[in-house]
């Protein structure tokens, strides 16, 4: 049996990402969960942002912003980084997470965060509680240790990346297969 509810935002899990924007003046972090691809080529993501967010300010007047993703090492800097806001603390100095200078943007990446994904916004959408940016990724930043030197494959699953749903912040379970794993013919060992 099933029940009919309201509706509401339940598609999760979603990544639990901080995403930092401004410039090398003044910058923030902002924790966000509305966040997802939307395109392969170009490459295209979206971060969705009250408003009233101290850094959605930052993000219009630059139009860029860089999506880290966050590990169970980083989690309580990234549960702190989104119940308190940029206008009333240096959230840099308060989660002890460390500024980068973006690459191909203006605003810093953390250096704590094992991948990073530098966006130039392209377009916002105002859908109602959120603005959507969407926005073209122009350089993405991976941390060294999780590249497999023979193969060149990024391990994520290596990170210790977490996740959020519903209200809670979770780390990642076990992986269960990769991409085409149900129609993947057999390897037959030779006698």
């Amino acid at each position: 049996m099933k029940q009919n509810w309201k509706p509401g935002t339940m598609i999760y899990p979603l990544p639990a990402a901080l995403v930092s924007c401004g410039d090398a003046e003044r910058s923030n972090i902002l924790t966000v969960a509305w966040t997802g691809t939307v395109c392969t080529n170009p490459p295209m993501c979206y971060i969705s942002v009250r408003p009233e967010r101290f850094s959605h300010a930052l993000i219009l007047e630059h139009m860029e912003f860089t999506i880290n993703l966050t590990t169970q090492a980083m989690a309580r800097a990234t549960d702190w980084a989104g119940v308190r806001s940029g206008r009333d603390y240096d959230k840099w100095a308060e989660t002890g997470l460390t500024p980068i200078p973006g690459v191909k943007v203006g605003c810093p990446y953390i250096a704590e965060s094992p991948l990073s994904v530098e966006c130039k916004v392209k377009e916002v959408m105002s859908l109602g509680s959120h603005d959507m940016f969407l926005a073209e990724v122009v350089n993405v930043i991976a941390e060294d240790s999780l590249i497999d030197p023979a193969t060149g494959a990024f391990d994520l699953s290596a990170a210790g990346l977490i996740s959020y749903s519903h209200g809670g912040y979770y780390a990642q379970g076990e992986r269960l297969g990769r991409f085409g794993f149900s129609v993947q013919k057999k390897k037959q060992t030779k006698k």
